[in-house]
């Protein structure tokens, strides 16, 4: 009872842009705190460096995109992030922009052609690059949806994976197992090599680099996790699967660790 009459008075009130930037400015300061009270180290800097003036396109699963924004902000990375429609995805557009992020919005299930437009527009313009969850904004969890290929393959531009991990951390019952990282403790990130698609790529060819990338982010997030010893995070999960299953009291948890 308690929780619908939560979500009346909530849902409406997070519609509001004013309100939205009130939350945006109280978790930009949490995650500045927790940024700067915690160690950090950065696998695979100088890739970021690189192109972090340059058309590339910066991969990273939608559970593990928390502490990559200040890495972000005082790397002085120029960038353009996908944004939902939806008044959450708004109200993360405006967090990404306190960290000096612009917003494309839209997703592959809404607005997809005109992402596609315009992010191959900023990356074509070859001052920007591009943020992207492959994963999001609903899932599959963990598998690489085709957006950040095409991307690659109309420009040219380079597809870097990127991911993080840390020590005391808490991850959230949520289909995409987002991480919430705790003041003072270690936070590890790893950014990849950069992954290029060939603009005359075969169908087949371009199943195989979807799952190379795969391959790789999952890679990534395996290695970081099981050094902090985490839970074991599942493939596959779905928004909408994962609430009816959440209501229903049947989600899946997690149990497993990797030591």
């Amino acid at each position: 009872m308690f929780r619908k009459l939560w979500k009346k008075f909530w849902e409406p009130i997070l519609g509001f842009s004013g309100f939205q930037w009130i939350i945006a400015i109280v978790m930009a300061a949490m995650i500045w705190f927790i940024y700067f009270t915690c160690r950090k180290e950065i696998i695979g800097y100088e890739n970021f460096k690189k192109f972090r003036h340059k058309p590339a396109i910066f991969a990273f699963w939608h559970g593990r995109s928390l502490m990559l924004s200040p890495i972000v902000c005082l790397g002085g990375m120029k960038s353009y992030a996908i944004a939902s429609r939806h008044k959450d995805g708004r109200m993360m557009a405006k967090l990404q922009h306190l960290f000096g992020l612009r917003a494309i919005y839209g997703s592959s299930h809404n607005g997809g052609i005109s992402v596609l437009r315009e992010g191959i527009r900023v990356l074509r313009r070859g001052d920007h690059s591009l943020c992207i969850s492959p994963d999001g904004p609903g899932g599959p969890s963990l598998r690489v949806q085709e957006g950040a290929l095409y991307f690659a393959k109309m420009t040219g531009a380079p597809i870097i994976p990127v991911c993080f991990s840390a020590k005391h951390v808490w991850i959230q019952n949520r289909w995409d197992r987002y991480l919430l990282v705790y003041p003072f403790t270690k936070i590890k990130c790893r950014v990849g090599e950069p992954i290029y698609i060939d603009s005359k790529i075969s169908p087949d060819e371009f199943e195989s680099k979807r799952k190379e990338l795969e391959d790789i982010m999952v890679a990534q997030l395996r290695e970081l996790d099981a050094e902090f010893n985490l839970y074991v995070i599942e493939q596959g999960l779905k928004t909408r699967e994962f609430k009816r299953l959440k209501k229903q009291g049947l989600a899946p948890k997690l149990t497993k660790r990797y030591h």
